[in-house]
């Protein structure tokens, strides 16, 4: 059986324009919130879905449209003291909580954010009498597994909060059975959380969570020192990023 001429003409350009055709029907994912505003901006805050390393690593997250011009993804919150956050390496690296409430997202999901584009950050607190205050920083970036998911934090600027995370710069992340700082004992077991400890701490966002000021507990809350000091643990803290414009 024979095909004619016409037939032939139309599989070539099929065969031509099929990758064409294909890629106007790809679906792009949202590798952060900034990816997510850009798709519709009228997007309020809340809970979205986003995709840090490709289809296979959807992760829920809260994102901020509003703080500071919004696109902020939210890779750390507190807010009432429902989330255990004195837990082990293995969950810090995977994440854990609900992004709808109190939650970690993960030290390798924040490194895979963060290799892929350049980010800052901004960490939003209030105290238990109803103050906000933040502050910023034009340069975050977490490092690979291997490096010790070392921070790498650097041009501070005041939103009345006061540079409580500049000490940590360049530290691995430490937890209760992974000692990464610098100190001779364990930072993580001291002062009851997971952070970038070095000898140890001007801020424990993932400490205790406890009730404002407490002159019995040095250290162990919820500290942001350069604006409380060590014995006030704040109502709520949250730590988001959002791409370098």
């Amino acid at each position: 059986m024979t095909t004619s001429p016409l037939f032939q003409l139309l599989s070539v350009v099929l065969l031509v324009l099929a990758p064409v055709l294909t890629s106007c029907t790809e679906i792009v994912l949202p590798v952060d919130c900034s990816d997510i505003y850009q798709q519709d901006k009228t997007r309020p805050s809340g809970v979205y879905t986003i995709y840090p390393i490709g289809s296979t690593s959807a992760v829920q997250v809260y994102c901020d449209m509003q703080s500071e011009g919004g696109q902020w993804t939210v890779f750390q919150r507190r807010m009432d003291g429902s989330v255990n956050f004195y837990r082990p390496w293995d969950q810090y690296k995977m994440g854990f909580g609900i992004a709808a409430g109190e939650y970690w997202l993960g030290l390798e999901n924040i490194h895979q954010l963060t290799r892929q584009r350049k980010y800052e950050l901004l960490v939003d607190m209030e105290d238990f009498d109803g103050n906000k205050v933040f502050a910023r920083y034009s340069s975050f970036s977490v490092d690979a597994e291997h490096d010790g998911y070392a921070l790498q934090v650097s041009g501070f600027k005041n939103g009345g909060a006061g540079d409580s995370m500049t000490r940590q710069n360049k530290m691995k992340f430490s937890t209760f059975d992974k000692d990464q700082d610098i100190w001779s004992d364990n930072c993580a077991r001291k002062y009851l959380g997971g952070f970038w400890y070095d000898k140890c701490h001007e801020t424990n966002p993932n400490g205790v969570y406890l009730w404002g000021a407490d002159k019995t507990h040095y250290a162990l809350g919820v500290v942001w020192r350069y604006w409380k000091g060590y014995y006030y643990s704040m109502k709520s803290i949250s730590m988001k990023i959002r791409p370098v414009k």
